[in-house]
């Protein structure tokens, strides 16, 4: 059973329920549909399809809404796509054209003026190169640097340049809006600049009455790089988007911005997720390439909480075989965690509240003991997530009878959300964390669990207790 959760972005390749279905099967925890790409009519036929599925399976797994945000994005191709090769002039214009090799238009009316000659612009997360090599009333004139293929909805970056756009455009509070009408677990903000783009969704939510969503703050540009310690503690998570980052920066920044993004998520106690062409080679092939196994592997001996699939996923030939690799690679890298490491970095960080410093003796008891498990009782989920913080090296079963809760908990590492009807007594407590954790974990007579929480349950609002049980 592997720690570092796996999301899969649902696209033409993935959206069928037979493919949905299998990619739960081979474990995917998080469902992301990217809204720059999909919409609603899509979403909600995935969103139905996975919450059968979860009934069908009694599997838990959540779906996270990517907004497609402030980012400046081509349009529509003929066909859907236009080859560019180096050294033709292209023109990009404000308003909407259908492109083809010769033109483009891009999703933002202040384009002329904001760029200025010889800017470089970077298409499709700098696949494609142009440079502005002369601007007209209505459009720019671009030489095309390198040959390349170009898509609908594409990214187009102009490093240096600041669009003046408003974070939540009325595109995006609609789709906040339906996140909150289809019960979506998670909110993926594109192109977040500061902690004040994550408070102005907030208080979008807090207007719907929606405590429920977690917002996850995408690391995308300069600006965010250098605001991530306010980002972060207004944010339930961060997600390191390498492809813009790596346009907007330097692309071998972006390795050390990983790793030190990821640390401080830890220290935070909020998830940490990594993603951009971790497979992508197996869009196309069956095998990936072993610089492509190596990304993986350092980002879970790091210590994220997750790692995302997108293109492998969305457009590529192979997702399920995709995921199967992922979760080959992760099995095989999280035995070389530095469990103790990441429990020493918790421990000296953490606050001296009871949760906490039990939480603390739990993760270290497992790991003296080497228990097969921790279970969890929970009703926020708070329990759960502090003892995630903490890194054990047995996974965390977490017990709770809220819906909501099990879904909140699908991105932390270690944490297997396990939804539960009755835990009215301490006895009932007791038998259920046995019976779930051989259902869930390859037990022998005479191992250990350890079972914590709050008792009485439900009526206390920190954990008390912990107890060593023989199986």
């Amino acid at each position: 059973m592997n720690k570092t959760k796996v999301i899969a972005t649902i696209g033409p390749s993935s959206s069928s329920k037979e493919v949905i279905q299998e990619l739960i099967i081979q474990g995917m925890d998080v469902a992301r549909i990217n809204l720059s790409h999909a919409n609603y009519d899509f979403c909600t036929d995935v969103m139905n399809k996975i919450a059968d599925i979860n009934e069908e399976l009694e599997s838990n797994v959540a779906v996270m809404l990517d907004l497609q945000g402030p980012g400046v994005r081509v349009g529509r191709f003929v066909s859907g796509r236009a080859y560019l090769k180096a050294g033709d002039r292209i023109r990009v214009y404000a308003t909407n054209v259908l492109g083809d090799n010769t033109k483009f238009s891009v999703n933002y009316p202040g384009i002329i003026d904001d760029v200025k000659y010889h800017t470089v612009i970077k298409l499709d997360d700098g696949a494609i190169t142009l440079t502005v090599i002369d601007k007209e009333v209505d459009y720019l004139l671009c030489e095309v640097m390198n040959d390349g293929v170009i898509s609908d909805y594409k990214s187009f970056n102009a490093p240096g340049v600041v669009f003046r756009l408003p974070f939540l455009s009325e595109q995006d509070r609609r789709a906040v809006q339906f996140a909150h009408k289809m019960k979506a677990d998670f909110l993926a903000l594109s192109f977040v600049r500061s902690s004040d783009d994550v408070l102005e969704v907030n208080d979008l939510l807090i207007e719907l009455g929606n405590d429920h969503l977690g917002i996850i703050a995408k690391i995308e540009t300069e600006s965010a790089v250098e605001e991530i310690d306010d980002i972060l503690k207004v944010s339930d998570g961060i997600m390191i988007a390498r492809g813009d980052l790596g346009v907007e920066l330097p692309m071998e920044r972006v390795p050390v911005i990983q790793k030190s993004i990821i640390n401080k998520c830890h220290i935070a106690g909020k998830v940490s997720m990594v993603a951009t062409e971790f497979l992508s080679s197996m869009e196309s092939g069956i095998r990936p390439t072993r610089a492509e196994v190596s990304d993986v592997a350092n980002a879970v001996m790091d210590g994220t909480d997750a790692v995302m699939l997108s293109g492998e996923t969305t457009i590529g030939a192979y997702p399920i075989e995709t995921l199967m690799m992922m979760e080959k690679i992760i099995g095989s890298s999280e035995e070389d965690i530095n469990y103790l490491e990441l429990l020493d970095t918790a421990m000296r960080t953490e606050k001296q509240d009871t949760t906490g410093v039990l939480a603390y003796s739990v993760a270290e008891c497992a790991n003296r003991l080497k228990c097969k498990a921790i279970v969890a009782l929970t009703m926020s989920g708070y329990t759960a997530r502090k003892m995630s913080r903490f890194r054990p090296g047995c996974p965390i079963i977490a017990l709770s009878p809220n819906m909501e809760t099990v879904k909140s908990l699908a991105l932390h590492f270690g944490v297997v959300p396990v939804l539960v009807r009755d835990l009215s007594s301490f006895d009932v407590i007791m038998k259920e964390a046995v019976r779930v954790t051989r259902e869930l974990v390859m037990v022998d007579s005479g191992d250990k669990i350890i079972i914590t929480g709050g008792y009485p349950f439900q009526e206390v609002k920190h954990t008390n207790f912990m107890k060593v049980e023989e199986l």
